[in-house]
């Protein structure tokens, strides 16, 4: 085992849209790098790549809020189409402020908004949309993990990070929600 740990991003990696093999653009990405994997390597994926290529899009039109997400959205100032996904995606609310609802996700994890985001997105301003997070993050985890063995030859090890932000603090942490080859 390496006393080392290095981090290497890949370079110029594409957009990802619904339907993307991500194990395949991996492969590419690492060729263009001229990088090879190697047993033991690591590759940590970021859960909006999986998201989108797994069409976790929500376009807020079609999404007719009931009254608890009405509610809740009054009390947090949010848009109650999306306070209803909030709901959806969640087991549970545990606390509540303008702005925010911490919830425990329905796979588990305490995460603000239920990890639904509409950063760094395609959306169109009459119709907007949002992402959610993958349906089982461990599950695309292994899948891209078994295409990259077929492909690359190596069966890396595979993270699905997802980035937390601190509940009424500052500063964001990256986070596994999902993972393949070790139990985390």
């Amino acid at each position: 085992m390496s006393a080392a740990l290095t981090l290497i991003p890949l370079e110029a990696f594409p957009l990802v849209t619904p339907g993307d093999d991500v194990a395949g653009l991996i492969a590419a990405a690492l060729k263009s790098n001229n990088l090879t994997l190697n047993e033991g390597d690591v590759l940590v994926i970021a859960q909006k790549i999986i998201s989108k290529a797994e069409g976790r899009y929500v376009t807020l039109s079609d999404v007719e809020p009931g009254a608890e997400a009405i509610a809740l959205a009054t009390e947090t100032d949010k848009d109650p189409r999306q306070v209803e996904l909030v709901l959806r995606e969640s087991r549970e609310v545990l606390r509540s402020r303008p702005g925010v609802i911490i919830v425990e996700h329905r796979n588990g994890y305490v995460h603000a908004n239920a990890g639904i985001d509409r950063s760094n997105i395609e959306s169109d301003a009459l119709s907007p949309r949002v992402l959610l997070l993958p349906e089982d993050a461990d599950r695309s985890a292994a899948s891209i993990r078994q295409s990259l063995a077929a492909i690359c030859g190596v069966l890396p090890q595979i993270i699905v990070n997802d980035s937390f932000g601190r509940a009424w603090r500052n500063g964001t942490v990256g986070v596994a929600i999902g993972s393949a080859g070790f139990e985390p």
